[in-house]
Formats: structure tokens, C-alpha cells, sequence
């Protein structure tokens, strides 16, 4: 009597254990929610009710990916909420006498092996407008895990399906190797920088451009190599760049610029009331909100405010354009476009963080050329004059643009760190 009662209080007890393992995570950690429509999916495809504890061949793959996925916790790379400790102890065999419990035990390690390779390749970066990224299928983490299962060594799979880029892994190994403090600035920047490098990686296709803020340059990629790199100009600190993953659909050639109104009424209007050749000398007209030229001699200037200012300002085409003679139209409702400048100088400044939001292009002809295969008219942009005619030209695919903030880069094995003019890092 003694005996039976003595494994019915074990039991108990084991059973405790592992029930409350299995409940309080679903009720904290949101992830683990997402994982259990993950699990269920996983054993229906499965067809069995054991992946893990039916051999003593399959116990010792589970520990191989407990232990991958607590230096990766250690690393700082996947949360550390993923519960390898409790794990453990559930699967000891005093806890792995009971079928219900073993079962149970082995969804557990399903559930966190499967949030794991979820988690490694997820990418956690906000877009202030996003119509590039999409998420993931949960069946792709399945057939992942399913797929390597006689694969070679755990670490060796996790390796492949981390980001393979380059300086992803030169900077995770800064990360692990000189970044103790996992609340400082520092630590905070390089994973942030991680995080755009995995982006790039998922979203970055075979051609794409990358203007990164803090770096103020940017890089166009052809078949997945470096075609073009140049400087840019970038929204100063009181008119920041917004980060942006969106699509080049056309370039218009020769393009007017439509003075937005808040550099209308507060910049150009003061200037004109002053001097009102400021127009003529300037190559602006003004228009009505349909585009309507309105003849600037009829106004009576000293009658308008900021508040109260009903028209606009658009500057003629040619090489004196503010927008120079070439604009990358881009999707985003925040009006901000990559282009080319009648204003050269900035690109030989040390900090260049001195425009209204949009990104100007060092060499914008260079890269129309190879964005549309050659099909613009170089010697028609280089020698263009004043009222040029404007055309658009479309570009036979869309081509992906990301606008992004990353303030830790890598040239070579260098880590470098970038100042972060907006204070984004916090």
C-alpha cells in the first residue's frame, strides 16, 4: 500500500510540474500562442504522437536543439523567454513514465524547437511605410524542421538557416565576442543593424536599392552584387528621412518640383515678399491647386500669411531644378522620392543631413542608366537647358527601394559606428 501510494504521490507531483510548464507559458509569452496552431499543424502532418521521445536516438536530437537554441539565447539573437530549462526537467526519465505526460512533453519540445527557427529568421524592423515585406507561412518552419532531420549536426543547421550575409555574421560575432551589456547603446545598434542585414537578405531579391540614413550613401544591387555605390543627402534632423520599403515604378526626366506647401508658405513666401524677382531669378511660377499657372504680377504679395497663403510654387525643368534632372518617383505617402540636385556641394561634406526629407543622389544618371537598361538619352541629361520638356519613363519591373536606419555597418571585418543624428537608437 505503502509502494502504490508512494508512485501515486511521484506522479502527481511530475504531473504538476509538467502542467503547470505546459499552461503558464501560453498565458505570458504571446509566442508561444502563435506556436500552438505551429504545433498542431505539425503533428497532423506528422501522422505520429511522438517526434522526440520514442528513441533514445531522438532524445539526443531534441538535446541537440535545446542546447543550439540556449547559446543562441546567450548570443542574444532569439528571446530568452524560450523555455530549454523546463524542458529538461520534463524530460527526465522519472517524468517520462506517464504516456499523457510523455506526449505532452514531446509537443513542448516541438513547440520551442519550431519558435526557435521561427524566431532565428524573422525579421523584427519597422517600416514607417512598408509595401515590400510579407510574412512567412507557418508551413515553411514545419517542412524546415521535418526536412532536417538526418541532416548532420544541429549547430550545422542552424548555421544555414541563420542570414548567411557576409557582414551579418561579422557583426553577430562582435555581438557575442565584445558586447557585454545587452541594455547598452551599443548592443542595441548592432541589433538593430542584424535585424536589416536578415532583412535585406529575405526581401533585398536580385536587384534592389539601399539608401541607409545614418551612412548617408546609397547602393544599388544587380543580381544580387554591388552594381553602384554613391553619397546621398538625407533629411536633416527637424525634417528626418523617414524609413521607407517601397518600389521605383518610373523616372520621370526632367522634372518640375512642387514646392511643398510647408516650404511655400514658410520659406519661399517671406523670401518673394522681400524681393519679388525672387520668382524670375529662381525659375518659379505659381499655380492654383489644379496646376493652373497664375500670373504672379496680379498678386498682392504683402496680403499673404503662412496661414492664409492659397497657392503654390512649382519650378521649371532643366539642370537648375532643385530636383536636377532626374526623379525616382517612389510609393509612399509621405512625398518623398530619390533624386537628383542642382546642388552639388553637399555631396563633399563630411555630414550630409541638409535636406527636406527626400534623398539626393550623387550620381543619379549612372543609375537611370542601368535601371532602365540603358534607355535614357545621357547626352539629353548632361546637356538639357532650361524648360526642357518632362517625360516619365517606366521601368520594365518594379524595383524594390529600402530606406533604412542601420547605424552599425562593416567594411571588411571593421565594425564601424555611425552617429545617430535622429536618436532613434534608445
Amino acid at each position: 500500500m505503502k509502494k502504490t501510494f508512494g508512485i501515486l504521490i511521484i506522479f502527481i507531483a511530475s504531473f504538476f510540474v509538467a502542467g503547470s510548464f505546459a499552461q503558464k507559458p501560453v498565458k505570458k509569452i504571446d509566442t508561444m500562442v502563435k506556436t500552438d496552431s505551429l504545433v498542431q499543424k505539425f503533428y497532423a502532418i506528422n501522422h505520429e504522437p511522438l517526434y522526440w521521445l520514442s528513441t533514445r536516438k531522438d532524445i539526443k536530437r531534441a538535446n541537440e536543439w535545446l542546447t543550439a537554441i540556449e547559446i543562441a539565447k546567450d548570443s542574444g539573437l532569439v528571446s530568452r523567454k524560450l523555455m530549454t530549462g523546463q524542458i529538461r526537467t520534463a524530460m527526465l526519465p522519472k517524468n517520462m513514465r506517464d504516456k499523457a505526460l510523455k506526449a505532452n512533453t514531446d509537443k513542448q519540445i516541438t513547440g520551442v524547437v519550431l519558435n526557435f527557427i521561427k524566431e532565428l529568421q524573422e525579421v523584427k524592423i519597422h517600416f514607417d511605410y512598408d509595401e515590400v515585406s510579407a510574412s512567412r507561412p507557418d508551413s515553411v518552419y514545419i517542412y524546415q524542421l521535418m526536412n532536417s532531420k538526418d541532416k548532420g549536426p544541429v549547430s550545422q543547421i542552424v548555421s544555414k538557416l541563420d542570414c548567411q550575409n557576409p557582414d551579418y555574421q561579422v557583426l553577430k560575432k562582435f555581438m557575442r565576442d565584445s558586447i557585454t551589456d545587452k541594455n547598452s547603446l551599443k548592443y542595441k545598434s548592432v541589433l538593430q543593424s542584424l535585424n536589416y542585414l536578415k532583412y535585406l537578405s529575405l526581401y533585398g531579391r536580385s536587384e534592389y536599392i539601399v539608401a541607409n540614413i545614418p551612412e548617408t550613401e546609397v547602393r544599388y544591387y544587380q543580381n544580387g552584387k554591388l552594381k553602384l555605390k554613391m553619397k546621398s543627402v538625407v533629411g536633416k534632423k527637424k525634417n528626418p528621412t523617414p524609413t521607407i520599403a517601397s518600389h521605383i515604378t518610373n523616372i520621370v526626366i526632367f522634372p518640375f518640383w512642387n514646392v511643398p506647401f510647408s516650404v511655400a508658405s514658410k520659406e519661399l513666401l517671406p523670401k518673394i515678399q522681400k524681393d519679388e524677382s525672387y520668382l524670375e531669378r529662381n525659375n518659379f511660377e505659381v499655380v492654383d491647386a489644379k496646376g493652373n499657372v497664375i500670373d504672379d504680377s496680379d498678386l498682392n504679395w504683402d496680403s499673404y500669411t503662412e496661414k492664409n497663403f492659397p497657392y503654390f510654387f512649382r519650378e521649371s525643368t532643366g539642370p537648375n531644378n532643385s530636383l536636377g534632372v532626374l526623379k525616382f518617383n517612389l510609393g509612399n505617402p509621405f512625398s518623398i522620392y530619390l533624386h537628383d540636385t542642382n546642388s552639388k556641394s553637399g555631396f563633399a561634406k563630411e555630414s550630409r543631413f541638409l535636406s527636406h526629407g527626400c534623398v539626393r543622389l550623387e550620381k543619379p544618371i549612372e543609375l537611370a542608366d542601368l535601371l532602365t537598361r540603358g534607355k535614357v538619352n545621357v547626352w539629353e541629361l548632361k546637356t538639357g537647358q532650361k524648360d526642357t520638356e518632362s517625360k516619365i519613363l517606366k521601368l520594365d519591373q518594379k524595383i524594390p527601394v529600402f530606406i533604412i536606419y542601420m547605424p552599425v555597418v562593416v567594411e571588411g571585418e571593421k565594425v564601424i559606428f555611425l552617429k545617430d543624428v535622429y536618436g532613434l537608437i534608445q
